[in-house]
């Protein structure tokens, strides 16, 4: 079981001081935008960690301006259709031409996923930012990625940088919930991870790099050695699950906006719901009959038959057996990230 208990929110202070670049005033009161209306703030990652509701709560301030594509990836030089296997190359080819009409349009509406884009692609993101002095974008591959960190710096050397880490072992297991949601995997969590380590890494796929997404010490340790100390905000997921909005009062003081803005915060976003019978559950994805019922069935009788057939994600846990084989994957990396980020982080081991 995750341990439920949440460590006070403080700023978290890294051990290891970073090689920093020019640095900005702590007294500036406001982010001055970047010529051309491009981003001067990302959400990086980690994946399962929040990132999608942190990407709409932002989006309700008056003065952030946030990407319509979430995800767009332009700096991780990693997301390419060419690097995708061949299981799933075709429905990323299939989304890159979805991604291309969305650009030639208004981009009113707000998306999630993108890949291959170009820096003149990547421009026509933020082409509808008007007097926001926050601009930003969340692409939660970042943090992975061995590439996005140099390619932020390199273009926006001023960017400031949101990471958002969790209990590695629940991150993955979410990973992998969501594959069960879907229907793309019928086999338990511990055949999966098994999978996921004796897989041939180097294409992204089902099994590559979901465990690897949770090795945050070096992804972290590269953006604090490209960017002043002062420009990366870290935060711990349990910290921002229990108490979203003081989180979020930070995150606004951090990015220089007015912080006494409440979003609405009653929408849980990216909270699928678990088949309670996983295989009828794959079947019903398959034959796509969860999206025919609700045309069929009387105005209200489908939210009662979902919560019938269906769990919340968060009622369902990696067993204790599973949490502690993968923690011998992941017990080093945690340990060295304690260290650097001063932080007491022995609850993942719970």
């Amino acid at each position: 079981m995750v341990d439920q208990r949440h460590a006070p929110l403080r700023q978290i202070e890294v051990r290891q001081p970073p090689q920093k670049t020019a640095s900005q005033s702590h007294d500036q009161a406001r982010m001055a935008p970047t010529p051309q209306h491009l981003p001067n703030f990302f959400i990086v990652g980690a994946p399962k960690a929040g990132t999608t509701s942190l990407y709409h709560y932002l989006s309700q301030h008056p003065e952030i301006y946030m990407s319509p594509i979430k995800e767009p990836c332009h700096f991780s030089s990693e997301i390419r259709p060419e690097n995708f296997s061949d299981e799933i190359r075709a429905g990323a080819e299939a989304a890159f031409r979805e991604q291309q009409q969305y650009l030639q349009g208004p981009m009113t509406e707000q998306r999630f996923g993108g890949l291959g884009m170009d820096w003149e692609d990547y421009m026509k993101l933020f082409r509808n930012v008007k007097a926001e002095t926050a601009i930003g974008e969340a692409s939660v591959r970042y943090l992975w990625s061995k590439t996005a960190a140099a390619n932020i710096q390199a273009k926006i050397p001023h960017a400031k940088i949101l990471v958002v880490v969790r209990d590695p072992v629940s991150r993955a297991f979410s990973e992998y919930l969501e594959l069960i949601t879907v229907g793309r995997l019928r086999y338990s969590f511990r055949k999966y991870v098994e999978s996921c380590l004796n897989c041939e890494p180097g294409k992204i796929s089902l099994w590559w790099p979901v465990l690897e997404a949770g090795l945050y010490y070096e992804s972290v340790k590269r953006y604090l050695d490209r960017f002043p100390r002062e420009n990366v905000h870290i935060l711990l997921y349990d910290d921002y699950r229990a108490e979203p909005a003081p989180v979020l009062a930070e995150i606004f003081r951090f990015l220089g906006v007015d912080s006494s803005f409440t979003p609405d915060l009653s929408k849980r976003h990216n909270e699928a719901r678990v088949p309670r019978f996983l295989l009828i559950g794959r079947l019903l994805n398959k034959r796509g009959v969860w999206n025919g019922l609700g045309s069929l069935l009387p105005t209200g009788f489908t939210p009662l038959l979902r919560k019938i057939a269906l769990r919340p994600r968060d009622m369902v846990v990696a067993s204790p057996s599973d949490r502690e084989f993968l923690l011998r994957y992941y017990g080093d990396d945690i340990r060295k990230l304690a260290e650097l980020l001063n932080r007491d982080l022995t609850a993942w081991f719970c």
